[in-house]
């Protein structure tokens, strides 16, 4: 069976057209629909994105590779994003993110085996004022230490965040 939008992502997708002067410049909202549906945006996805847009797959995988948000394989409920640049890295990004690795039990670009949560280490959330910090979904965790980590992710594991 050949990979197709639902009905309602179809619709979506009609609605975002308009929007745009061409169906290349309405590339990252279609993307961010087909991860909704899909989960992720793998090759196959990819491919579907580029036939409905009419656009060349390498441009769609251009860009599905270039940005951080599109994940091009399936992901936990919750992704956390833990920000390691250098105003987080000088107020304890290290320490936040091998506290996640430990009570998650896995690494950067890993997800936990109940596939609660995926883990990313990213470049910058443009938080550097409230360093260290980390997001998950729309919900931005700011100030960390170890106590406010654990409470973060008892929280997500109660209620997820992550939209797809």
């Amino acid at each position: 069976m050949a990979l197709a939008f639902s009905a309602e992502s179809s619709r979506k997708i009609a609605e975002i057209l308009p929007r745009y002067p061409n169906k290349q410049a309405a590339l990252l909202q279609v993307l961010h629909v087909a991860q909704g549906q899909f989960g992720h945006v793998g090759a196959d996805v990819q491919e579907l994105v580029a036939e409905t847009l009419e656009l060349p797959p390498a441009h769609v995988w251009g860009v599905v590779t270039f940005y951080t948000m599109y994940h091009r394989e399936s992901v936990g409920k919750n992704v956390l994003m833990v920000c390691t640049n250098i105003s987080c890295m000088l107020r304890g990004a290290e320490d936040i993110l091998g506290h996640v690795e430990k009570k998650l039990g896995v690494k950067p670009g890993e997800t936990t085996a109940d596939g609660m949560f995926t883990l990313v280490e990213e470049e910058c959330l443009a938080a550097c004022a409230d360093a260290p910090m980390m997001i998950c979904g729309d919900k931005y965790f700011m100030r960390l230490d170890t106590g406010k980590v654990d409470t973060a992710l008892d929280e997500l594991r109660k209620h997820p965040r992550s939209e797809h």
